[in-house]
């Protein structure tokens, strides 16, 4: 959320900033109403205050008046404060449904962009910024991931529709060793190279932790909400384990010497793709439930942009070892996620499409959800003052999707044979075998 101050004071920045995203109407209109309702909080705080300020000099007086004889006086000064306390309460009332108000009108306007973001609508406006890697070329064409997979025996979505319908998979043999051969490999790497601090996460949050990271209110149409509360309260099945790793530490104050805090998960991924019909219905790049190892840090303000290279570093080291050819781009305005404050997409090459295809989206989101989670932190520089606490910066990225790996590399890694050649990083996670191959 950004800073309703910001907002108040400055509207036309924020308007700028959402012109560059190429914004709903709606969003301008938000906009429009947090500045009316923040200009009507501060009428109303101002009368409270003036109120309270003659109630407490009224109820000084009384006493007096009294000791005085002045009893008639004593009894309209009484009378005004019993009027004051009354109105006080209309005012607070109506504070507290203006500034609820305001606050859900912040929450659906997103994020300012950095000056790095290139202008444009929508993907065609990505930079892309590099290539790593060379395709490689085929004698005949590349089959799809998913032709490999049953023609190997090793993927089974005939049986996981007829458990769960479109968008599950069921893996076999060699192929679910393999996806837990890439969880294995992913967070070994991230831990032992990278120095991540692992955590196991609930899978279940409450409606609050949505609304912290952003996913509530605008993404609400793709989150799996929860038939029944739990524990009293609304719950959602997690979209991204950035969901429950972010939110470790709302509505906390940390020390600065605890700064950065690099975190690292594997968890399960469920996620409607309500906005996604009829895109990738088949196989295993868009489904309902996927797994996925996810980085998170929380940094201080001035050491953000550099975490956020090195995050992009840490999930691009993963696809080096992993022998993938990728590229990274930078989004653009219109295809930044409104949380976002500057992103890189990490796209892996996929023969079958001749294209590459997102397999870590790595943002930096400044102070964006430190603020809607209300996580701070209080400065130290030394000096032995208590120093007012600031909203760190949050950055996550995908460390990376098991599933479209798992994509990218049957496709990437399959023979004339029909068998898939796997990358030396992975051998010794997949107990010394080196190839996918047909078991009768």
């Amino acid at each position: 959320m950004l800073d309703l101050r910001l907002i108040a004071e400055d509207p036309d920045l924020i308007k700028a900033h959402l012109r560059r995203r190429f914004a709903d109407e709606e969003l301008f209109k938000s906009v429009d109403s947090v500045v009316a309702l923040a200009a009507r909080r501060r009428e109303l705080v101002l009368e409270r205050d003036d109120l309270r300020a003659t109630r407490n000099s009224l109820s000084k007086d009384i006493g007096a008046l009294y000791k005085e004889g002045k009893r008639d006086e004593a009894e309209a000064a009484k009378a005004e404060v019993v009027a004051g306390n009354e109105r006080i309460k209309i005012l607070e009332d109506e504070l507290n449904r203006v500034e609820a108000q305001e606050r859900d009108h912040a929450l659906h306007i997103p994020n300012l962009l950095h000056d790095d973001v290139p202008e444009g609508p929508d993907e065609a406006a990505n930079i892309e910024l590099r290539r790593v890697g060379t395709p490689r070329t085929f004698d005949t064409p590349a089959l799809a991931h998913v032709e490999v997979g049953e023609n190997l025996g090793l993927l089974d979505l005939e049986r996981s529709a007829k458990l769960s319908g479109a968008r599950f998979s069921v893996l076999r043999g060699p192929l679910a060793r393999l996806e837990r051969a890439l969880t294995n490999y992913f967070l070994d790497l991230h831990t032992t190279k990278h120095g991540y601090t692992e955590l196991v996460v609930p899978y279940m949050v409450h409606e609050s932790a949505m609304l912290g990271t952003g996913q509530l209110p605008k993404f609400g149409d793709d989150m799996f909400q929860l038939a029944a509360p739990v524990n009293g309260q609304d719950m959602y099945l997690i979209p991204t384990a950035e969901v429950p790793l972010t939110n470790l530490h709302s509505e906390e104050i940390l020390e600065e010497k605890l700064l950065p805090l690099k975190y690292v998960a594997f968890t399960p991924c469920f996620r409607a793709e309500a906005g996604s019909a009829g895109r990738d219905v088949r196989g295993l790049i868009r489904q309902h439930q996927f797994h996925k190892v996810e980085l998170v840090w929380v940094t201080r303000p001035e050491d953000s942009i550099a975490a956020h290279e090195s995050l992009l570093d840490h999930a691009e080291t993963a696809l080096k070892q992993l022998e993938l050819p990728y590229r990274v781009e930078l989004l653009s305005g219109g295809d930044t996620s409104a949380n976002a404050h500057k992103c890189y997409d990490l796209e892996v090459w996929l023969p079958s499409q001749g294209a590459y295809r997102e397999v870590s989206s790595v943002s930096n989101f400044w102070d964006f959800q430190a603020r809607r989670m209300n996580m701070r932190y209080r400065p130290d520089p030394g000096d032995g003052k208590k120093h007012k606490p600031r909203f760190p910066h949050t950055i996550n990225g995908s460390g990376l999707a098991v599933g479209r790996t798992m994509v990218a590399l049957l496709e990437n890694g399959q023979q004339a044979d029909g068998s898939v050649d796997l990358p030396e990083a992975l051998w010794g996670y997949m107990g010394g075998l080196k190839r996918l191959e047909r078991e009768e």
